[in-house]
């Protein structure tokens, strides 16, 4: 290979490389909250306990939505964190709810037994991934207010002080 063309070559892989950590270090807010803010689309998917969960009869509570799977690092790093806010919210109406992106129930069910998991998880695929702007990686993590809108979509593991203070914000506002 020439020198020019691997020169051009580190060049573009650099240049790649910055912008992906800039649009992660931009923040994993959604851009300018829109007025108002945009409707999370509904969805009825299967629970673990095979009961379905609709996510608009949720309305009226703070949704923590979170897309994970059992071979994601960050996911199994998430969970504990996500049981406790869940223990500490509940009364508030903080309801978290999981979406396995994993292929199949089994590690699912074992996965949600060992973390003591407190809250409802259901078992993802494409079409749910698709409504939610596509999950190309995990974790994903969306704040979704009182009134069924997104409030903050979170793309890679988050400080979990960064979810409670937004979940705070929405528990405290109408």
């Amino acid at each position: 290979m020439n020198k020019k063309l691997a020169a051009l070559l580190v060049a573009v892989i650099v240049v790649a490389g910055l912008y992906f950590v800039h649009r992660h270090r931009a923040g994993s807010k959604l851009s300018a909250t829109p007025a108002p803010r945009q409707l999370a689309p509904d969805f009825t998917l299967t629970q673990l306990s095979g009961q379905p969960l609709t996510l608009s009869a949720y309305r009226g509570k703070v949704v923590l939505l979170d897309f994970w799977a059992t071979w994601c690092d960050p996911c199994r790093k998430e969970t504990p964190q996500f049981v406790d806010l869940q223990n500490r919210y509940r009364d508030q109406d903080l309801q978290v709810i999981g979406v396995s992106m994993d292929d199949t129930a089994p590690p699912v069910h074992d996965f949600y037994q060992q973390f003591h998991m407190n809250y409802p998880v259901v078992m993802g695929n494409a079409k749910i991934g698709e409504l939610y702007g596509g999950v190309l990686g995990l974790p994903i993590a969306l704040l979704i207010d009182r009134q069924g809108r997104i409030y903050a979509k979170h793309m890679g593991a988050t400080e979990v002080s960064v979810l409670e203070k937004e979940i705070r914000t929405l528990l405290h506002s109408n």
